[in-house]
């Protein structure tokens, strides 16, 4: 970059010849620095913007490390039980001969099986993985599962506040800096991080391309709450649609913070109950008999 510079290029030019390290909104916003003569403000405001979004992101891999962690945590302790503590169990059953309960015959049967097809569940499995990620990098494998992410209980409405902080907070930076509202637009929808966010993005920008208005085609989207709707709105009317746009991110980001906090509180106890249950559920299937040896005997 360095080299193109003094060769006469642009700093927004010399950007642009490395895309995969600065997107379209770096080379824009440094485009209009330059332009207006005020690079110094554009590049503290983008300094400000991807420290924002960096935050963003932590609180979203925060929200989904702590579900993730205790699942995997409970997938192995189960597999472990079914394939190293249940035939032990199963051994000295037949050995006594004896008639098993039903929760018990169920437990043996499964750790038959994941004994028996251990490397076909790790084939279906990774089979679904890739089959799931191609899908994703489809056009309408991608709009499905970000619909369906949108839609997820507890989980789909912190992606959904997360979407609208993001959504809000790099127009309000483009707009700020005195990037022209359509390209603005264009740019917000191909970092937006989400293909349903990216739609509802494009259509307000056709419908603004006619003439209408920012805050209702938003509206009409159905992607974002009333609220956003409305302040982008008064944005609007009052000539002040960047400051809006970043109290509206603003609001959003401390939403997260308290969506993921009540997150956090609520999964602890409900991963704890599940653990137990799961693994309590197999212990006691298979002390079932150990229980009923021992009534016989009395």
């Amino acid at each position: 970059m360095a080299r193109t510079v003094e060769e006469g290029s642009t700093l927004a030019e010399s950007l642009r010849r490395h895309p995969r390290t600065f997107d379209d909104l770096y080379t824009n916003l440094v485009e209009v620095g330059e332009t207006g003569g005020i690079l110094d403000v554009v590049l503290q405001r983008l300094a400000v913007y991807i420290e924002k979004a960096a935050s963003l992101k932590r609180k979203v891999k925060s929200a989904m490390v702590y579900p993730i962690s205790i699942i995997s945590v409970a997938m192995l302790v189960i597999v472990f039980m079914l394939v190293f503590v249940i035939p032990t169990f199963t051994k000295m059953f037949k050995e006594m001969g004896a008639e098993l309960p039903l929760p018990t015959r169920i437990v043996i049967g499964l750790s038959d099986f994941v004994r028996g097809y251990f490397w076909l569940i790790g084939l279906a499995f990774a089979g679904a993985v890739y089959g799931l990620r191609s899908y994703y990098k489809t056009e309408n494998g991608r709009s499905t599962i970000d619909a369906l992410i949108l839609r997820v209980p507890v989980f789909g409405v912190i992606f959904r506040k997360v979407a609208v902080a993001r959504f809000t907070r790099t127009l309000g930076t483009l707009v700020e800096s005195g990037v022209p509202i359509l390209e603005a637009l264009r740019i917000t929808a191909s970092t937006a991080g989400n293909k349903v966010v990216e739609k509802a993005v494009l259509q307000c920008r056709t419908s603004v391309t006619e003439g209408k208005t920012l805050a209702e085609p938003l509206k009409i989207s159905g992607v974002f709450p009333t609220m956003v709707t409305q302040m982008v709105s008064v944005g609007e009317q009052t000539g002040a649609l960047d400051a809006m746009l970043s109290k509206i991110a603003d609001f959003y980001d401390d939403e997260v913070d308290t969506a993921v906090a009540t997150l956090t509180s609520l999964l602890e106890p409900i991963m704890i109950v599940f653990l137990g249950v799961i693994v309590g559920g197999l212990v006691v299937a298979m002390y079932l008999p150990i229980f009923k040896l021992v009534t016989l005997i009395k």
